[in-house]
């Protein structure tokens, strides 16, 4: 088949490459335009628009796919299906006619479960243990198509949203071209949504990233998974911002060499771990950015840090900082 493939970040780049490779012809790109990057703030295209360039695919960046001539662009290219993965424009009623199979999107959810922006990491902020991916047919509602075809992933007890993100999007890719295939073999079975059953996975904030040390372990931990690595979950030292990025295992020699119970946000380090309190047990802190500087391992910040007894991460919230 013909194919527009639409999409911007990394996770669409292994679809993309998958969909290179395979037997049909992706005819050109659709991604976002250029965006301000890094510490200058230099225009730099998107990881699919490089890509698309190194392998001679022809690359459009329309600000909006409402504009007529855009659209009249896309029909001069008589694609038989457009692909989509996370490409971050609306596609309208008229683009949407063009394919002759449809807009064909893979979403990091089981649909109708987390319809949104922020399916995977919804999930892991859900504190579930099992996720997965679908593929569907775009429709003007909101990830309400039907769906062509989903496999289902296990969530790892200390995997962070980012990582899930970056296993699903080589998994999907597969996937993806299943999907199609059938399409074009005309053995696609397509399912209703349930929309009854749907739940929305709204964008991530920062109001929403902040840590209550006062809550069980297992939601501190899933708060912190789910917002890693944007926007990241944060608390307060000392008034500075701290970002929380990854948990890991309590090693039982860590929690034996604490002193006493932690309460809620004070910090136990040891020797190998940063233990902090919750409303119940303690979590080990595996990763962590302390404000201005980047990430690191959470035990050799604790070494360098000079932690007093009883310096706890504040709990109160403060909204002049959310």
């Amino acid at each position: 088949m013909r194919l527009v493939f639409a999409g911007t970040p990394e996770a669409a780049l292994p679809s993309l490459r998958t969909l290179l490779d395979s037997r049909h012809e992706v005819v050109a790109v659709l991604t976002r335009a250029d965006a301000p990057s890094g510490r200058g703030r230099k225009l730099a295209p998107s990881p699919v628009k490089s890509l698309a360039l190194e392998a001679g695919v022809p690359v459009l960046t329309p600000a909006s796919l409402r504009d007529e001539e855009v659209q009249q662009q896309l029909r001069d290219l008589a694609p038989d299906a457009a692909p989509v993965v996370a490409y971050g424009n609306l596609v309208p009623p008229a683009a949407l006619e063009i394919p002759r199979h449809g807009w064909v999107n893979l979403h990091f959810s089981l649909l109708p479960d987390w319809r949104g922006a922020a399916p995977a990491q919804r999930a892991v902020l859900a504190g579930q243990s099992e996720t997965g991916m679908s593929v569907f047919r775009l429709e003007k509602g909101l990830d309400t198509g039907d769906v062509i075809a989903t496999a289902r992933t296990r969530i790892g007890e200390f995997e962070t949203s980012g990582q899930l993100l970056e296993r699903m999007s080589e998994d999907g890719a597969a996937l993806l071209l299943q999907a199609l295939d059938a399409l074009e073999d005309g053995t696609a079975r397509l399912t209703p949504q349930d929309h009854d059953a749907a739940t929305h996975a709204a964008k991530l904030t920062p109001a929403e990233a902040r840590i209550d040390w006062t809550r069980r372990a297992p939601e501190v931990g899933a708060l912190i998974r789910g917002m890693s690595p944007q926007p990241g979950a944060w608390t307060l030292l000392e008034g500075a911002r701290t970002k929380i990025l990854g948990v890991e295992a309590v090693r039982p020699e860590s929690a034996d060499a604490l002193p006493g119970p932690l309460a809620p946000g004070e910090i136990g380090a040891t020797k190998r771990q940063v233990l902090v309190g919750t409303g119940t047990e303690p979590i080990a802190i595996e990763t962590l950015a302390p404000a201005g500087r980047r990430p690191m391992r959470a035990a050799d910040w604790a070494r360098g840090a000079g932690l007093a007894p009883g310096t706890r991460f504040e709990n109160q919230q403060d909204g002049d900082r959310a």
